[in-house]
This record gives C-alpha cells, structure tokens and sequence, in this order.
C-alpha cells in the first residue's frame, strides 16, 4: 500500500449521509480511524440535518446544504477543542445525520382498552384506532432526549416511545374534554381535534413535531356496548325521561341484584345484610316499572289528593316476579325479597 493511498484512506474529505435505508432517522458517520480533514465539504440534503458533537457535548449544527469545515463554520466546535493551529491539523468529532422527512402513515391504537372519565357515563373503557405523522424537529431535543450516541435510530425504536406517550395524552385529553364521549364517538375528527394539541406538545418535549392525527375507529368493550344499546332501545320505546342520563341509570339499577346475586351470600353479600337486599329490590322495582311497564290506574278520588310517596307492596311483588321471569334475579333473590314484602304486608 502507498503513503498516499493511506493518507486517503485516513482522512476524510466530503461527509455526507445517502440515507439508503428506509426508516432511519439518525445515523452517526462512521469515525473509527479516520479524521475529518481541513476544509472537507459537508454536504447536507433537503430534509435533513448534520451535527457536530464532540465528546458528546453538542457543538454545531447545519441545516440543508453545501458548508466548508473551517475554524469559521465550526465556531463552538473550534472553541470546545481549544486549537491553538488555527484549525490547519485534521481533527476527531462525531457527525450525526437526522432525517426530518414526515413520517406518514404510521399506525397507532390501543391494544388494550383505557380507561377515561365521561360527562355522561362517569368512568369508561375505549378502545381506538388510526394514523398519524410526525418528523424530527429539532435535532439537538432528538440527539438528547431519545437517539443519543447509537450508531443508527429507527422508526421502530422511536415508535415505541411514542405510543406509550400517545396512549397517556389520549386518555388525559379525553378524560379532561368537557365533550360526551357519545358525542366524540359521532364525530371522529372531533375526538382527534381534542386530542392532538395535548399531543403535539408532549412530542415536542423530544424535538419531534406531529404532523397528522386522525381517529379511524372507536369503540366500547363488549359489556358497554351491550349497555348502550340497552339505552338505545330505552329511548326508542319512550321509556326515558327529560334527562338523557334517566335510561342508563335505570338499567344500571336493574343490573344491580344479578350481579349481587352472583356473590357470595346473594343480595346480603353486597355488605349491607338482608334489608340491603330488600332495598335493592325495590329500589330497582320502581326503577324498572318506570321505564318497562305502564304506570297502574289510579281510583279516581272526589277530591285531589297528593301523590302516594311509595308503590304499594302488592305492586313490588308483581314487578319483582316479572323481574324473575325474565331472568333478572335469581329464585333466591326472588323468595327473600318476597318473604319481606309479605311480611311487611301481613304485619
């Protein structure tokens, strides 16, 4: 080997990145035994950003173009290393490229359901999906934050940071948003609206900027799904009252005692003994009679009368044996509420 072939092959004269993998966003030019050479040429392309850093302290910066390494151009660099030749000797730094092309079209959602507090239904479980984009901004945030001193930095890797980032914003923006969560369900653009401001400033804490967020699919777990279609049916029968909340209060009160019933020690299991049980009962009795059955005819009186304050116990027993004929409770549940309500019928 000649003494000018391992001149050339020791210093480097023209630093450049070609970007030939797809999905890089980083990439730190190989340094190992070579020096970058006085008055080597630089060159940086559209979307993309070179910079200088020397013993992983950040010194120069360069955006697209043509740029000679001088003593001129690398004023903090040339500063950081103190060099007393005015820059004639050759010198070490790590260069690192970034991408700032937009990365389109990546794919987010929720592989599990979050939970987020609702206006109209108190707590809920959501699941979502869509797209988004997102670029490298500010290469100095990018290098310190996330990519650091790695030979290369994917999309891949980056990513999975930013979903975990994504799916917090998400259930924050939507849990804060004075927007019923039916209404944003309607109208997908607007649950992208309420989230993406939240999330354009937490990605900006990396030196990344969103581009796009777009909401392509939401939905209920299956067991919210199933009680928002019985409020759905609830409405269609004019069963609800004035207040939109009257139907899905009624059915949560209905639910109650099978879901009690599934304890230990039935009703009584719920903590609060057997007149909990009895409560229960009827509590959800007018509940379900209000909204599923027809309100009983009233003896017409010779003069007006107020309102009875309570259902009449002959009236609790038969809404409580139609509650066990659909189903509703159990036999058990069935007989001891009975047993009270005669008991308290017979004295």
């Amino acid at each position: 080997m000649s003494i000018g072939s391992f001149i050339k092959k020791q210093f480097i004269d023209v630093l450049q990145w070609n970007e030939d993998e797809e999905g890089v966003l980083a990439w730190r030019y190989p340094m190992q035994d070579f020096e970058i050479q006085n008055g080597a040429v630089l060159v940086v392309r559209e979307s993309q950003v070179a910079v200088f850093v020397n013993e992983g302290q950040i010194a120069d910066v360069f955006g697209p173009g043509t740029h000679k390494l001088t003593t001129q151009t690398l004023p903090v660099l040339t500063n950081l290393k103190n060099w007393d030749k005015l820059f004639d000797a050759p010198f070490k730094s790590d260069v690192y490229f970034f991408s700032t092309r937009v990365q389109t079209g990546r794919k987010w959602g929720t592989p599990q359901p979050i939970t987020i507090r609702d206006k109209d239904f108190d707590m809920i479980r959501v699941r979502a999906f869509g797209m988004y984009s997102y670029r490298v901004a500010d290469a100095r945030k990018f290098f310190t934050e996330i990519s650091g001193t790695r030979a290369a930095f994917t999309r891949d890797d980056v990513e999975d940071q930013l979903r975990g980032i994504l799916l917090a914003t998400m259930a924050s923006s939507l849990g804060g948003a004075n927007v019923a969560f039916l209404d944003m369900a309607a109208n997908q653009a607007l649950m992208a609206q309420e989230v993406k401001g939240d999330l354009a400033d937490a990605f900006a804490r990396y030196g990344i900027a969103l581009d796009e967020f777009n909401v392509a699919s939401v939905s209920l777990p299956e067991e919210l799904q199933e009680a928002l279609d019985e409020r759905i049916a609830a409405g269609m029968k004019g069963g609800l009252s004035a207040d939109k909340m009257a139907g899905f209060t009624r059915y949560q009160t209905a639910t109650a005692i099978p879901l009690a019933a599934q304890n230990e020690g039935g009703i009584a299991g719920i903590g609060a003994g057997l007149g909990a049980g009895v409560t229960i009962g009827q509590a959800m009795g007018q509940a379900v009679g209000a909204s599923l059955t027809p309100a009983a005819p009233q003896a017409m009186a010779p003069v007006p009368v107020a309102a009875p304050a309570e259902e009449s116990i002959e009236a609790r027993l038969e809404k409580l044996k139609g509650l066990l004929d659909k189903g509703l409770i159990s036999a058990a549940d069935y007989d001891s509420t009975k047993a009270e309500l005669l008991k308290k019928l017979i004295g």
